[in-house]
């Protein structure tokens, strides 16, 4: 496996994609779209995530991140993925779901080549990272994240996208707090 999108830097800022196993359209019910949004508050509150965009879309979540001091990022995101699937896998069984029968044993499938004993994958491996390295490339993956509903035809405009930061940078109401104080993303 190449080591081109992995996080080496704890020290950087990073552009990452977390996608559903098989892009399956997971995060479509609110329930496990506020199952995303609760997870990110609370790494942001008790696991040392920095946040300064972020987009929920269908089947992946794009975002750019960081870890304070004393925090590891992959650390944060490994714990995120962790709890979001149980939470998700729970909710999927447990709750009024429609998709149960089938979304199931897709999730199933794709633990048939695990060594470690798990019934369930949500997430794919890695978080396709890629460090923050200037300001255009910041101000370009910010876009990128903003657009994303408008390019799936989900909304017209960024900032009417509920599950997404464009809300925070357009100063409407928004569902987690960001970090967006101009930063100086040259990395040395």
């Amino acid at each position: 496996m190449t080591d081109k999108y992995k996080i080496h830097d704890n020290n950087s800022a990073y552009f990452i994609t977390m996608t559903a196993v098989g892009w399956v359209d997971v995060f479509t019910r609110k329930n496990h779209k506020m199952c995303v949004v609760d997870s990110l508050k609370y790494c942001q509150k008790h696991k040392g995530l920095e946040l300064y965009a972020w987009c929920l879309m269908p089947s992946h979540l794009h975002a750019i991140v960081g870890a304070s001091e004393g925090y590891v990022l992959s650390d944060i995101l490994r714990d995120f993925k962790k709890h979001t699937s149980k939470q998700i896998i729970k909710q999927i069984q447990e709750e009024p779901e429609s998709r149960r029968e089938w979304i199931l044993p897709l999730l199933q499938k794709y633990c048939a080549h695990l060594k470690r004993n798990q019934q369930f994958k949500l997430w794919q491996d890695g978080n396709h990272a890629e460090v923050i390295f200037s300001n255009k490339f910041f101000d370009q993956k910010l876009d990128y994240i903003h657009q994303n509903p408008v390019e799936d035809m989900i909304v017209s405009v960024p900032e009417d996208y509920l599950f997404s930061s464009a809300r925070n940078y357009t100063e409407l109401p928004y569902l987690i707090d960001i970090i967006k104080e101009t930063q100086s993303w040259v990395t040395v």
